[in-house]
């Protein structure tokens, strides 16, 4: 698999990274093993979790295999903090809670460091200078390498990211996540600016549209979808609108003229548009994995990708 640069760094990961916000809910150990098996054996090194996925089971998941079958230095070690669901505060970005997420994170995970470590989301209760210099202090004492933000708005990643480059010694932003794709361009207007301006990289997640751009809801909801389930009902169910639809058939189009899939066209798409480095696929199965996997061939001719460009553009002429 090809590798990118992180942002303005030295920090090189695959062109996909593989998500494991279902692990330890939706997907189990044994599941979660033949995934990173078939990522890493296809040349996957970026591997994207969280302290709050199955609630810490994704990590301690992670950090079993760690030590039964994978090398951690092939890896590239992504994990977050700041969400506390189970709290009354929701979001926690103060400096006693990240650093103490941090070393629960690493317990887990049976690592003494992580390559990247991200925001997960924004904390208005918090000033930013102190959650910043907390991610300073964790760099310098050697848990992490390199720090990025997720779910941050476009003004959010600016100040964070003028705020890093404002005094030497402190830890530049590596990379953002957002969400990001065919469906979801919202982060074209500020967030990607923002990023391409202070060098930092872009890692889409649900980068196939929470699934619907699979054209597995063309002809209804299938009853073992997402879509059908009381937890994800509603998370789906915002791009199942005529909107929606319209982009879904183009692409099918699209996969039809190229003899590959939809997800294989709308992967390609988010994956090579300006300042993305790796979207972020998730998996219930190695199966599905690897059907997103095959994608690593395909480059979408120009004029696919200006079609798509266009009928899924959010400022609509008229």
């Amino acid at each position: 698999m090809e590798l990118r640069s992180l942002g303005r760094t030295g920090l090189m990961v695959s062109r996909l990274a593989l998500g494991t916000m279902t692990w330890g809910s939706d997907t189990g150990a044994d599941d979660a093993g033949a995934q990173l098996k078939v990522f890493t054996e296809a040349g996957g090194t970026l591997i994207d979790t969280a302290n709050v996925y199955g609630g810490g089971a994704a990590e301690r998941i992670l950090g079993q295999l760690l030590t039964e079958s994978i090398d951690r230095a092939e890896l590239v070690l992504a994990s977050k903090a700041v969400a506390r669901p189970d709290h009354p505060r929701r979001f926690d970005a103060s400096r006693g809670h990240l650093l103490s997420a941090l070393d629960a994170s690493l317990a887990r995970l049976g690592t003494d460091y992580l390559d990247l470590w991200q925001l997960h989301a924004w904390d208005d209760r918090t000033p930013l200078e102190e959650t910043l210099a907390a991610v300073d202090i964790a760099v310098s004492s050697g848990r992490v390498r390199y720090v990025g933000v997720s779910n941050y708005s476009g003004w959010q990643t600016a100040k964070a990211a003028t705020w890093q480059a404002a005094w030497p010694g402190r830890t530049p932003l590596a990379s953002a996540q957002v969400e990001y794709s065919l469906l979801a361009r919202g982060a074209e207007t500020e967030v990607l600016p923002a990023c391409g301006d202070a060098g930092i990289g872009v890692l889409p997640w649900s980068p196939l549209g929470r699934g619907v751009l699979t054209g597995k809801y063309r002809g209804g909801v299938p009853a073992d979808s997402r879509a059908a389930s009381s937890r994800f009902d509603r998370f789906v169910g915002r791009f199942l609108d005529d909107h929606s639809a319209g982009i879904v058939e183009a692409v099918a189009t699209a996969s039809d003229g190229l003899g590959v899939s939809p997800l294989a066209v709308s992967l390609a798409w988010v994956r090579d548009r300006p300042g993305v480095v790796a979207p972020v696929v998730g998996a219930r199965t190695a199966g599905q994995l690897v059907v997103s996997l095959d994608t690593e061939e395909l480059t979408l001719p120009a004029e696919i990708t200006a079609a798509l460009d266009d009928v899924s553009s959010p400022v609509r002429a008229g």
